[in-house]
């Protein structure tokens, strides 16, 4: 990953666990807390691809680990954001762009049911029985409903982020530079083989002063004006 991924997918993660901590974790909801920290995660999966988005997740789902108040082993919740966030990158649209709302909306249904039953089922195995007493289907439901419902207004914003940071202009710019070099290359050494033609077809002509107009022709006519022609615009490119 870059660094500027990596700076954006840091500050967009500290920020997430900031108002998680701070504001969601304490509305005191029926059932499960709207999980700002996933949605992040998925909004940069579907820009990075699987890999990143795996990498996104562990970090995010570490520091949420880490950070107080957690009360579960650390990195239990690293390992579901992890694979929550390489399967939301397989969903990554190939042209990078998102032709309708259902296919995000989908995914953050599909993330908010297996990170509870991940979420619960590894807490299973270390001895955690809190799934157990508040019910496993109402978490599941409330966590899909928060989650649905806070969509919208975190994972677009959160997705135009990602791709404006990975742009680089310097790199389109240096291309576009190149490409329009290589084209200038091109013209001018068509003109120079027009010029040569010319002066094949001068000196194959019946009369030797037509051959030698033909030559001062194709020599004059098509190959000075377009070289000249060539080297200003590439000044003017380089400048």
């Amino acid at each position: 990953m870059r660094f500027n991924r990596m700076l954006l997918s840091a500050t967009l993660v500290v920020v997430a666990l900031v108002v998680q901590v701070t504001i969601l974790a304490r509305l005191q909801l029926p059932g499960a807390v709207p999980d700002l920290m996933l949605l992040v995660v998925l909004g940069l999966a579907l820009v990075y691809g699987h890999v990143g988005g795996a990498l996104v997740g562990f970090s995010a789902g570490l520091l949420a680990d880490l950070a107080p108040p957690a009360d579960h082993a650390v990195g239990r919740y690293a390992l579901v954001l992890a694979v929550i966030g390489y399967l939301a990158g397989l969903a990554k649209p190939e042209t990078g762009r998102l032709r309708s709302a259902t296919g995000p909306l989908l995914v953050v249904v599909a993330a908010a049911v297996i990170t509870t039953l991940m979420y619960a089922g590894v807490g299973a195995l270390v001895g955690d029985t809190a799934a157990r007493q508040v019910g496993l289907t109402r978490l599941i439901f409330t966590a899909t409903l928060y989650d649905l419902l806070l969509a919208p207004f975190v994972v677009p914003g959160i997705m135009a982020l990602a791709r404006r940071a990975d742009n680089d202009p310097m790199t389109d710019s240096a291309g576009g530079t190149a490409g329009a070099d290589n084209a200038l290359r091109g013209f001018g050494t068509t003109g120079s083989l027009l010029g040569v033609r010319s002066g094949r077809f001068g000196r194959l002509g019946r009369s030797g002063r037509l051959g030698r107009i033909g030559g001062q022709r194709g020599g004059g006519m098509l190959g000075r004006p377009v070289r000249s022609k060539v080297g200003r615009i590439k000044g003017v490119k380089r400048l």
